[in-house]
């Protein structure tokens, strides 16, 4: 296969409403589309199958594209072409709607505006729907001047007469003069014959783009990297289901970790050791609702589970189906497999109850709006860790070749215990015993950790109790704040974590497949972009500002145009794995306000605490629990 037919993955845009995404190809091509919600079956894939996943098309043809990125800080992608004969200008979002002074909704329609500027320009669209993953060919009726899919329920509007021809093709051509538009529009949500002229397009468009501005423009946070830290935080929303508030991880599935491999996975979920730092984050740049809106997701899905918390969760809050490989799609760049779903979602990982325990200690310190009802929820997932933390797990890597003692699940276990006796000595809600019983939890996995997860001989810390491999996840180790970042034990994991998994001088690969046999690939992967970020961090926690900030600066070189990360990264900046990825966004931003930290004392912790003052809500000296205010979180 020629793999020049395949862009780099870091040159595709996202496209979001917050209830889907779409991928689009330098060439203009809409390349990833599920409908109607994220982990919905593909209408577009020709992101995995260039010959039969399906695209939407759209081209000036004999023009030079010279201008695409994004309008401000917003998910709406703007191109400009130059013609012999003319210029245009291109917009290409998901529309959304502004709800509230800070809100945004999805309006269910992915629509494509080209303006002609000056002189004569020519466009082609062609649309190859290609519904359940490329697995059919389209069923196209006309009804009143629309065009309607029979069974995926889609709409196409805005192709005049156009019918479909061969390969189910709608194509439409039309030659525009200065002042005139094209609109072109798909909606995905098949409840009304919605039809999309140059007059609602440019309507749409004003709102959109007003309506993300607005969102963005309550992002507060002026230092280090600035312009990146609030795109990310615009991803973060874009990737936010607005139905319940889950985060998925990123909005496509099998894109390769490597050449050659088989770490193909579906990230369309939520993952539950990305909440703290979601939580974090968003009360860190001053989304107070959108932070209590993925707690009470969090919480709800938690109280349904009596035994154990799955790391994984539907955006729905349902159990995620059984991984399944789809034979009949070639994958992106002929790299199989392609599978949809994921089975990380029937693992025990002990570090969920950590993260969740760390995101409700936060949420309540900041805005002290955790409810009685809240704090018996927590309760329960205290107690579920009281007994399984002693047990094996599957890690936080999701390993399938057996259970073992991660350090740093063990390290997850600790900050249940930590920030729970610390939330409820605050709160109440629990007795005495129950406290100290936590307090004793607490110290014996302090003590299990370091007495089997640090190696006296070797002077660090390990991946797992009785192996001597480091592993990237020990970065965490003071992030968390077991112990400080200076500590001679922690910089001795830092270097060696430098020596044995560092590439380039900035990446750092999470661990070493062929010494950690993780039951996938032993194969050799590339640097693990979370954490190479993580590492940053770490090293302004150790006082080591400047070659944490030489680090910072080579990460964010090499993303692409529109500054979005996948999950792993070459030493040349190819990007690997599912694009964009949450939880690299998540740790850049984390370094970013650590390094602000370094510089002038305001860590992304200290700017949430700080926020939740300044908005007159109680800080963590005055915080009580009490009676359940008007609606919990998120409501």
């Amino acid at each position: 296969m020629n793999t020049t037919e395949f862009p780099p993955i870091s040159e595709y845009a996202m496209l979001s409403d917050c209830r889907t995404a779409a991928l689009v190809a330098p060439d203009g091509a809409v390349e990833w589309l599920c409908a109607p919600r994220f982990d919905s079956p593909s209408v577009f894939a020709r992101l995995l199958d260039r010959r039969s996943g399906g695209a939407w098309e759209l081209t000036v043809p004999d023009a030079t594209p010279v201008e695409r990125g994004y309008v401000g800080e917003t998910l709406v992608l703007r191109t400009r072409w130059r013609a012999p004969q003319g210029s245009a200008v291109g917009h290409d979002f998901l529309a959304v709607l502004p709800r509230g002074p800070e809100g945004v909704v999805s309006a269910g329609i992915l629509v494509r505006l080209v303006h002609c500027e000056q002189g004569t320009v020519r466009v082609r669209s062609r649309v190859l729907a290609r519904p359940d993953y490329g697995a059919r060919d389209p069923r196209w009726e006309a009804r009143d001047g629309v065009l309607v899919e029979d069974g995926s329920g889609i709409l196409l509007s805005g192709h005049g007469g156009a019918v479909p021809g061969r390969e189910g093709g709608v194509v439409t051509e039309t030659v525009l003069h200065a002042g005139e538009s094209l609109a072109l529009g798909l909606d995905y949500t098949g409840d009304t014959l919605r039809r999309v002229d140059a007059a609602s397009a440019h309507h749409l468009l004003d709102r959109s783009v007003r309506a993300w501005r607005t969102w963005s423009s309550t992002t507060d946070y002026d230092g280090v990297a600035a312009d990146w830290v609030r795109h990310s935080t615009v991803v973060l929303r874009g990737l936010m289901f607005e139905e319940s508030g889950g985060l998925v991880t990123a909005p496509t599935t099998s894109l390769p970790e490597r050449w050659g491999g088989r770490r193909n996975w579906d990230y369309r979920y939520v993952w539950n050791r990305d909440s703290a730092l979601v939580v974090l984050t968003l009360l860190g740049m001053g989304h107070h609702q959108e932070a209590g809106r993925y707690l009470r997701f969090l919480l709800d899905y938690c109280i349904r589970k009596e035994s154990r918390v799955p790391p994984t969760a539907r955006i729905d809050q349902g159990p995620v189906p059984d991984e399944i490989v789809l034979e009949h799609l070639g994958g992106y760049r002929g790299l199989r497999p392609v599978r949809i779903h994921n089975n990380a979602y029937r693992q025990h990982q002990l570090d969920v109850y950590g993260h969740i325990l760390d995101v409700a200690f936060d949420y309540h310190e900041v805005t002290g709006r955790l409810c009685a009802a809240d704090l018996d929820e927590l309760r329960t997932v205290v107690e579920a860790a009281r007994r399984l933390w002693r047990q094996p797990d599957s890690g936080m890597w999701e390993v399938r070749s057996g259970q073992r003692h991660w350090t740093v699940s063990k390290l997850y276990a600790w900050v249940c215990f930590d920030r729970a006796v610390r939330l409820f000595e605050r709160t109440g809600g629990v007795s005495a015993d129950t406290l100290d019983a936590w307090r004793a939890e607490r110290g014996m996995v302090r003590a299990d950790l370091m007495a089997k997860g640090y190696h006296p001989g070797l002077g660090r810390f390990v991946q797992s109790y009785g192996s001597a491999d480091v592993d990237g996840a020990l970065l965490r180790i003071p992030l968390a704040g077991f112990l400080p970042g200076d500590d001679p034990r922690v910089l001795a994991t830092i270097d060696r974590i430098d020596t044995e998994l560092g590439e380039a001088g900035f990446l750092v690969h999470r661990y070493d497949p062929s010494a950690t046999r993780d039951g996938v690939d032993d194969g050799p992967e590339e640097a693990f972009l979370l954490s190479s970020f993580e590492m940053v961090s770490a090293l302004v926690m150790a006082g080591r500002v400047e070659e944490a900030r030489r680090r910072f600066d080579a990460l964010c070189a090499r993303a692409g145009p529109f500054r979005l990360f996948s999950e792993k990264m070459a030493a040349d900046g190819t990007m690997f794995g599912n694009y964009p990825q949450v939880f690299v966004h998540l740790a850049l931003i984390e370094a970013a306000t650590n390094l602000d930290e370094a510089l002038r004392g305001d860590s992304l912790r200290a700017r949430a605490h700080r926020r939740g003052r300044v908005r007159g809500r109680p800080g963590a000296e005055t915080v009580t629990a009490g009676p359940a205010p008007p609606g919990r979180p998120g409501q």
